[in-house]
């Protein structure tokens, strides 16, 4: 499955809709597999359930299984998203510390260069849900990127020690990486055939389930709504881990990490004054 699209949005968004039809199909297909056992035991009440046993445990173990690989591979994706995120922001206040390397006269449209930088990473990852907007600011923050490093490798020429200069070109190349590893997690999900056959196996336990509950007087709905409850909950918590920026589990929070990051380069330039002003006193 590919980045966040017009069209997976859309499916997204109708995922509530999606869990309820399928809750709805696993509900009946319990009630199906009940009917045809009813039927079988009529016909044979002896073999009717002969080698069923082997069937189900064949069944219901691949799904535990799928189940289990899926919903961990979701979880450790979401860890890597997580860990990305500190990753590119210590990235960016890396190359923001070592900007102070660079002749003075370079420094300050550097800098606003690489607040505009940030500004633009932090809506693109806001803005993920609208596809538009989000192609907007990943333009911006891709241009920006290439005059950081412009400007950058003019500056470090510029200096009469130009190898000094070739820790800041380092720090702005890892920042720049890490920025393809972050679209690379992006876009990194299981194939849709996955999914596919992780619901259909849901489908036909459900109807093994229904079989094995024949011959009872009474049709427990406690158990199969229960079941169906369960495994809708299973397949929205795994969607929910693969994309944590549009559901209930969300990387929102770790946001506030590169929010802090962009206001302590406004509080920094801020400090630069206050920081001079002694000195002119003492002068004066």
């Amino acid at each position: 499955m590919a980045c966040p699209t017009d069209r997976t949005m859309q499916s997204l968004a109708a995922a509530p809709t999606y869990a309820l039809v399928i809750f709805a199909a696993i509900v009946v297909l319990l009630e199906v597999g009940r009917r045809i056992g009813e039927r079988q035991l009529s016909l044979d009440p002896v073999g009717a359930r002969t080698g069923i046993g082997a069937i189900e445990g064949a069944v219901f173990g691949l799904l535990a299984l799928l189940i289990a690989f899926t919903f961990s591979g979701a979880a450790s994706r979401l860890d890597d998203r997580r860990t990305l995120i500190t990753e590119e922001v210590n990235a960016i206040g890396t190359a923001w510390l070592r900007l102070d390397l660079l002749p003075p006269a370079n420094q300050p449209a550097l800098r606003q260069l690489m607040r505009d930088y940030v500004d633009a990473r932090i809506a693109f990852y806001q803005g993920l849900t609208d596809k538009q907007t989000a192609a907007q600011e990943n333009a911006r923050a891709m241009a920006a990127q290439l005059n950081i490093w412009k400007q950058t490798v003019a500056a470090v020429q510029q200096m009469p020690s130009p190898p000094l200069g070739i820790s800041v070109l380092q720090a702005l190349n890892e920042m720049i990486d890490i920025t393809t590893t972050r679209s690379v997690a992006l876009k990194t999900h299981p194939p849709l055939i996955i999914y596919l056959m992780l619901l259909a196996l849901m489908l036909v336990s459900a109807l093994l389930i229904g079989f094995g509950m024949a011959g009872s007087a009474r049709r427990n709905w406690l158990h199969g709504t229960g079941y169906a409850l369960v495994m809708v909950s299973v397949m929205y918590v795994i969607l929910d881990f693969e994309f944590p920026r549009l559901g209930i589990i969300r990387v929102d929070q770790f946001d506030q990490i590169m929010l802090n990051q962009r206001k302590s380069m406004d509080e920094a330039n801020a400090i630069i004054p206050t920081l001079i002003e002694p000195s002119l006193y003492r002068n004066i």
